[in-house]
């Protein structure tokens, strides 16, 4: 009997839980390790920060469903691993041990790395349900007493979009509110250009999303960096391509959201030969770390290198169809590995986006996401908006039920017409 751990109970650790459950049959044993014993469904976050959405209507109790499913679960959290010892230290101190390790924890959340940023300083975040409930309670507080609002993300980021539908929504929802008039709104971000996103971009997310920022009078500014944070003052230096200064000035705020950099968590961030030096897993082609084998990594946790040189520090996202694309590899590729078999899965790392703006929104395809491209595909209309209600609805459905089915490759591709878009190749060892 093998045992299976799974690190981190979040997008892709659920999923991954599940699909392992399915696939080993019950004479292997799987267990999920996460940090409390509720699942939050993410994207939902810029709805909670507005009072779209209610904190019970986006949440999950784990422990029912990974017990319906065999699946063993431990919500005290990872206080360190171990992998020469093939061991994970609980945070009560437990041990448990494991012959193969899938880590998806998710990134930690480097608010620390910029003076005064984030929900223990001056700005609001809506990367956590509880960050956005804070952030919901400061929006309150700028209807009350309106005034200037930055949105956007620091040097280092690697999740753009969210950043994107957040200032559409809460333009959307000032404008409910009949006060979008009294409230100046700017966008910045240490992108080169509008819908770089990371990416280098996929098809116009440019000019669509230049066009969106004008269309409802959102100001932007592109290479700029946060220098540090106030009480109702951004400090921010814009950088020219060759990341000399351009400017420095202080943009006074009311209200701000802005999405930090990441790095990996404190359980694996700083061990030698399994993270890069921000605590990101390093993998190879078949989802394992090339020290420690044994060890498979998923999602925002894993290292992958930055689209190219950018006068900021631009990180590259890991995005929905992506996680579900390295889940199905990382599955195969265990189920080879217990039964004595070379790994021969490969993530094709596939990109499909469904970015909300309240009232309409854009999705883009990327087939590869990292380009070039076979696909590079984008586009715009109220239909997105109605799309991500329906996923956010799926997929919550998904993880109550303890269901793997991917809702990517099966659903969205084909709604959109383009069914050949596949999560994994598998190819022939010699």
């Amino acid at each position: 009997m093998a045992h299976v751990v799974v690190l981190g109970a979040g997008l892709g650790g659920t999923i991954m839980a599940y699909e392992l459950r399915k696939e080993l049959g019950p004479e292997h044993r799987v267990s999920v390790i996460n940090k409390g014993a509720t699942y939050s469904f993410v994207p939902s976050n810029p709805w909670i920060a507005v009072g779209w959405r209610e904190k019970k209507q986006i949440e999950v109790e784990l422990a029912p469903v990974m017990a319906s499913h065999n699946i063993g679960f431990y919500p005290q959290g990872a206080a360190r691993l171990l992998p020469a010892e093939r061991k994970v230290e609980l945070g009560d101190g437990e041990m448990l041990s494991y012959d193969y390790l899938v880590v998806a924890t998710g990134p930690d959340l480097a608010f620390d790395e910029i003076e005064g940023l984030g929900p223990a300083g001056y700005t609001q975040s809506i990367c956590h349900v509880d960050h956005a409930l804070d952030a919901k309670a400061a929006f309150e507080q700028l209807k009350a007493a309106p005034g200037p609002v930055v949105i956007g993300a620091v040097q280092g980021a690697s999740c753009y979009g969210p950043a994107y539908e957040f200032a559409f929504i809460l333009e959307k929802a000032l404008r409910d509110a009949k006060m979008r008039d009294k409230v100046p709104m700017t966008f910045i971000t240490p992108e080169p250009y509008i819908g770089h996103l990371g990416l280098d971009g996929v098809g116009d997310t440019k000019g669509l999303l230049e066009s969106k920022l004008r269309e409802r009078h959102i100001k932007w500014m592109t290479n700029t960096r946060v220098d540090k944070v106030e009480a109702g003052k951004l400090f921010v230096t814009e950088v020219n391509e060759d990341a000399s200064v351009k400017q420095s000035l202080e943009l006074p705020f009311v209200y701000s959201m802005l999405l930090p950099a990441f790095r990996g968590v404190a359980a694996v961030r700083g061990i030698e030969g399994l993270t890069n030096p921000r605590g990101f897993v390093i993998i190879d082609k078949f989802q394992r770390n090339p020290t420690y084998p044994e060890v498979y990594g998923i999602g925002v946790c894993v290292a992958i290198p930055p689209m190219g040189k950018t006068p900021l520090a631009v990180g590259v996202p890991k995005t929905g169809f992506m996680i579900e694309s390295m889940v199905t590899a990382t599955t195969r590729n265990i189920v080879l590995a217990i039964a004595g078999e070379a790994p021969r899965a490969q993530a094709t790392w596939n990109a499909v986006c469904l970015a909300d703006f309240g009232d309409s929104g854009v999705a883009f395809i990327a087939q590869p996401q990292i380009p070039p491209r076979n696909v590079n595909w984008s586009a715009s209309g109220a239909w997105v908006h109605t799309a991500k209600i329906g996923f956010e609805k799926y997929f919550l459905h998904k993880i109550r039920t303890g269901q793997p089915e991917t809702f990517y490759e099966k659903f969205a591709l084909k709604l959109l017409g383009i069914d050949k878009l596949k999560a994994v190749e598998e190819f022939k060892v010699p």
